[in-house]
């Protein structure tokens, strides 16, 4: 038999051939919808922008906690669905060994995954809005419509069952160590289950499935999931997503069914927090492909993470909504070529996430929809990168920009302080106190060594206080730290060096600088005038720190050289003059400083070579020094001078 190829040829492949052909095609398919050969709006596109677009009265979609659990022999044990991967933005993978998460990290996944999973929402089975109270009754339900639509043998659904309703080790919990009885029983159990021919009845299958060895049937969260601390990192209406992935030796093809609940329902320990399951993803397969399913399950959890098919997984109604959702994320995938990045290195999340609301918009707008980036670009003004946002927009009102901004931060002025009563957060402010203090002391001690201690500790101190407390209250930006920095410092500097230069007062001239700094505020705020920040650039910033990184740098070589003026360096020392120093009363030439040596020779005796080297003085010289000598002798000694002295 032949085939025809992608170009139309005829090609003798046979029956093989045209299998690996139709899937080619099917894989390809989607790209080929966005290519420049065809219409720019895909069929892809459209069916997104009416779900996206369709107008619904309904809350927003809640957050969504995503776990992917592999069925993993723990402990060298019996099989188990073992917790492995977790989302809620990022990615978190349980480290080698089994102890400890990975920092979260952006997922990055291989393409070929990406087209897998594709093709298993085209083949699997797939079951919207069901209804559902606890896990067995789920898994009955999802066996029976695999039954109904042919992609599962009757014969195997003891065996599917069973495998799905395996006991969940989640990576709170700690090894178990069993006694061999109770191993026993488990294996025999299974035994049982799977060689005898009467295990397709009721009354066996109810008994095996309440084996020691399978999972908590229970629809209430046990000890562990109550306590996990994990929790606190949800918000209250998280529901859950559970990818159950894994391979078993009874299946020829693939068993994959994605499931959503009417309602979210708590199923027991499924999930590794206390949280109400929404969705479900199962995907077991013949044995030799368990890395494949691992990374198709990467896959669709990091889709369910994603906030544009989180939506669309939400108001899916069929098969092809999901579809189309996946065409829409490969739209927006970038891939990085081999051997020239390590895929073991695990890429940081950013520290300003980008929004999603210009992929939705995009769909929603009905406008010029676009793929992968080709979204045309604004006519922009050169605005420095701040967007157009609502903060700078001009209002051409007095204090309108004021009014909007009370406004837009009177919801949440309150909670911007009753949310650090926290325990988590005293970490956080006493690090903000410490940065505070420290920084006032430092930059107090150089005031005062700049201004003569007209400005010093106490003053930096007070005014980071008062100022501080005022600011936090009034600005509406609480977590603005203010302190003095080193272009204050630089200012006062050259502030009072003019004062004094000019016979002004410096604080009274200090006093008038800040009066007038206040009053021009208050201009640029009842004019709008902070529009003009969109017209800034880094060059601005990156100019003043240049300036004040000069003029520190010239202050440092300034003190060097001064340095060098005050103190000289003796050229002509040598090392072994020290030896040969001695301070005596040695009878000078004639002059007023004999007296004053001769009696200070007879006052103190022996002990007047010690105290001129200690007191950097010598009982000969001019008569100020001398006295400066004597004075300093007669306190050490408690001796009374003449009153000639």
């Amino acid at each position: 038999m032949s085939t025809e190829n992608v170009e139309g040829k005829p090609s003798n492949l046979g029956e093989r051939g045209r299998t690996r052909s139709s899937t080619f095609l099917r894989v390809v398919q989607p790209m080929f919808n966005h290519s420049i050969f065809t219409s720019a709006v895909s069929p892809a596109a459209e069916r997104i922008r009416f779900i996206l677009g369709e107008e619904d009265d309904s809350p927003a979609p809640p957050q969504l906690f995503t776990e992917l659990d592999e069925l993993l022999a723990v402990d060298g044990q019996e099989m188990e669905w073992k917790e492995t991967a977790r989302w809620i933005k990022f990615e978190e993978k349980v480290e080698q060994g089994g102890e400890r998460w990975s920092k979260p990290h952006v997922a990055t996944l291989s393409l070929h995954s990406l087209f897998e999973l594709r093709t298993c929402m085209e083949k699997g089975s797939i079951m919207l809005d069901r209804e559902a109270s606890s896990l067995p009754q789920l898994v009955e339900m999802i066996v029976d419509h695999q039954i109904e639509t042919g992609l599962l043998k009757p014969e195997l659904k003891d065996k599917v069952t069973y495998t799905l309703l395996r006991k969940h080790r989640h990576q709170t919990k700690k090894s178990n160590l069993r006694s061999l009885a109770d191993i026993g029983k488990t294996v025999s159990s299974a035994s049982r289950m799977f060689t005898n021919p009467d295990n397709g009845s009721p009354a066996m299958t109810h008994r095996n499935l309440t084996s020691s060895s399978l999972n908590d049937i229970s629809d209430k969260p046990e000890k562990d999931q109550l306590k996990n601390k994990f929790m606190k990192k949800l918000p209250r209406d998280a529901e859950a997503s559970n990818v159950l992935v894994g391979e078993v030796d009874f299946l020829d093809t693939p068993f994959i069914a994605f499931v959503r609940l009417q309602q979210a329902v708590m199923l027991g320990a499924l999930t590794e927090v206390p949280v109400p399951t929404r969705f479900l993803f199962i995907l077991l397969g013949p044995k030799g492909k368990a890395k494949s399913y691992h990374e198709i399950g990467r896959a669709i959890a990091t889709l369910m993470s994603d906030e544009v098919f989180h939506d669309i997984a939400y108001k899916a109604k069929d098969r092809h909504d999901l579809i189309a959702g996946i065409d829409e994320f490969l739209d927006e995938v970038i891939v990085l070529p081999p051997g020239e990045w390590d895929p073991a290195i695990r890429i940081e999340p950013p520290k300003s996430l980008p929004s999603s609301d210009k992929r939705k918009n995009m769909y929603s707008g009905g406008e010029n929809v676009q793929m992968n980036g080709d979204t045309p670009h604004d006519g922009g003004h050169g605005g420095g990168g701040h967007g157009d946002c609502e903060e700078l927009q001009r209002t051409g009102r007095f204090c309108g920009g004021l009014i909007k901004d009370i406004k837009r931060k009177a919801p949440f002025f309150a909670s911007d302080f009753y949310d650090a009563l926290n325990i988590q957060a005293l970490s956080a402010i006493l690090f903000i106190y410490l940065a505070t203090v420290t920084n006032a002391i430092t930059f107090g001690g150089l005031l005062g060594d700049a201004t003569d201690n007209m400005q010093g500790v106490l003053e930096s101190f007070l005014g980071t206080a008062v100022s501080g407390a005022i600011f936090c209250l009034f600005a509406g930006q609480p977590l603005t730290i203010l302190s003095s920095t080193g272009p204050v410092l630089v200012f006062e500097r050259l502030l009072f060096n003019f004062s004094k230069d000019n016979n002004f007062d410096y604080l009274e001239f200090r006093l008038w600088i800040g009066l007038w700094s206040a009053f021009l505020c208050l201009i640029l705020v009842a004019t709008d005038a902070s529009f003009l920040v969109q017209y800034f650039t880094r060059f601005t910033e990156e100019g003043f720190s240049s300036l004040i990184s000069f003029i520190f740098i010239y202050d440092a070589f300034k003190k060097m050289i001064k340095l060098a003026d005050y103190y000289p360096i003796n050229s002509n020392f040598k090392v072994g003059y020290n030896t040969l120093f001695s301070c005596a009363c040695v009878p000078p030439d004639p002059g007023e400083g004999i007296t004053l040596c001769v009696y200070a020779c007879f006052v103190f005796g022996g002990r007047c070579r010690l105290l001129a080297c200690k007191f950097s003085a010598c009982c000969h010289g001019p008569q100020e020094l001398v006295l400066f000598f004597l004075k300093n002798c007669a306190t050490e000694f408690d001796v009374s001078l003449p009153e000639v002295f």
